[in-house]
C-alpha cells in the first residue's frame, strides 16, 4: 500500500525528509543487522557462494517481513512510546501521519509480500520468516513485552528466525552451523538489550515495562548480562569448528569476544549508565563481527580451499 503523501504524511516534508520518516518507521537499522544475520546463515547453509537469486530473495523478504513487524511494533507501541525519552520523537508518536492505521496496513502488506509468494518457491523459509514477524509482534509486543520480565528472552528468538531463514533459502535449515548461529543470536539478544535498558532504566519504569533493569538491581542485571556474554562466546566459538570456518573465522571474533567480555566484566564492577551503553555498542560490533566473519571464511574456503 503505498503512502498517500496528501492524507498520510504531512504535506510539507521534503523528499529527504521522507526518507528519513520511512527509515525510523521500519527500523531500517535493525532490520539491517537482521539481514546481515540472514545473509550469514544463507553463506553458512550454502557452505560458500549462495546463487545471486537466493541471495537476493532474502534480502528482499526480510526487508518486506522484517520492516513491516518493525512497523507494526511502532503502530501498537506509539502511546508508550510517546513517554519514553528514547523513542517519543518516532514518526508516530510525532503525529507525522495524519491518518496512524494507515501505517499498520502498509506494514501488514508488507508481510504477506514477503511470506506468501515465498510460499510457493519455499515453504520453509515462508515458515521462518512469518515466524519472525509472528514472534516479534504477537509474542514479544503485545504478549510478553509488558508482562514478563522473561520478554526479551523469548522474544530474541525473532532474531534467531532471520538466521533460519538464511539458512532456509538454500535448504539448510536444519544444519547444524546454521542451528548454532541462531542459537547465537538468541543468547546474545538479553545481554545486548538489557545493557540498553539498563542506560534507558528510567524510561521502562515510567511506562511499567518489566524489563530486567526495571524488575531488580542493577548488579543483579549486570550478573545476568555476564551470564549471557558468556553463553554467547561458547557458541561463537563452537561456531569455529563448523566446515569452512576455522581460524579466518577464529581469530577475529575471539580478539572482538575478548572486548565485549571486558565491557561486560567492567559493568558488573561499575553497574552505571555510561558503562552500560559502552557494553551496548560492544554486543553490536561483536554480532556484526560474527556475521562478517563467517561469511568471509565460507568464501575464503570456497574460493582458496586449503
Amino acid at each position: 500500500m503505498a503512502l498517500d503523501a496528501p492524507h498520510a504524511v504531512r504535506q510539507s516534508m521534503s523528499f529527504r525528509e521522507l526518507l528519513q520518516l520511512l527509515a525510523t518507521l521500519f527500523k531500517l537499522r535493525v532490520v539491517s543487522l537482521l539481514l546481515f544475520a540472514a545473509v550469514a546463515g544463507l553463506f553458512l547453509g550454502a557452505r560458500g557462494l549462495p546463487s545471486v537469486l537466493a541471495f537476493g530473495a532474502v534480502l528482499l523478504t526480510g526487508l518486506l517481513a522484517a520492516g513491516g513487524a518493525s512497523a507494526i511494533n511502532q503502530y501498537l507501541e506509539r502511546e508508550r512510546d510517546a513517554q519514553m525519552s528514547r523513542t517519543r520523537k518516532r514518526p508516530l508518536p510525532m503525529a507525522r501521519f495524519n491518518r496512524p492505521d494507515t501505517v499498520l496496513w502498509m506494514a501488514l502488506a508488507m508481510i504477506l509480500l514477503g511470506v506468501v509468494p515465498t510460499l510457493f518457491f519455499n515453504p520453509v523459509m515462508a515458515f521462518w520468516l512469518a515466524a519472525g514477524a509472528v514472534i516479534y509482534v504477537i509474542v514479544y509486543t503485545i504478549w510478553l513485552k509488558p508482562r514478563s520480565i522473561l520478554n526479551i528472552v523469548i522474544g530474541g528468538a525473532a532474531g534467531s528466525c532471520a538466521v533460519m531463514t538464511g539458512g532456509a533459502a538454500v535448504g539448510a535449515a536444519s544444519d547444524p552451523a546454521v542451528i548454532t548461529l541462531a542459537l547465537l543470536v538468541f543468547l546474545w539478544t538479553p545481554a545486548h538489550f538489557w545493557a540498553l535498558a539498563l542506560f534507558y532504566k528510567e524510561d521502562y519504569s515510567r511506562v511499567d515495562v518489566p524489563m530486567l533493569p526495571v524488575t531488580t538491581t542493577d548488579q543483579h542485571t549486570a550478573r545476568w548480562i555476564l551470564v549471557h556474554v558468556l553463553s554467547t562466546i561458547l557458541a561463537a566459538l563452537a561456531l569455529a569448528f563448523a566446515p569452512g570456518m576455522g581460524w579466518l573465522y577464529a581469530l577475529p571474533v575471539a580478539a572482538v569476544a575478548l572486548w565485549m567480555l571486558s565491557g561486560s566484566l567492567r559493568l558488573l564492577r561499575h553497574p552505571e549508565r555510561p558503562v552500560a551503553i559502552r557494553l551496548f555498542v560492544a554486543t553490536n560490533v561483536f554480532l556484526a563481527s560474527v556475521f562478517l566473519a563467517a561469511i568471509l571464511a565460507q568464501v575464503a574456503h570456497r574460493l582458496l580451499p586449503l
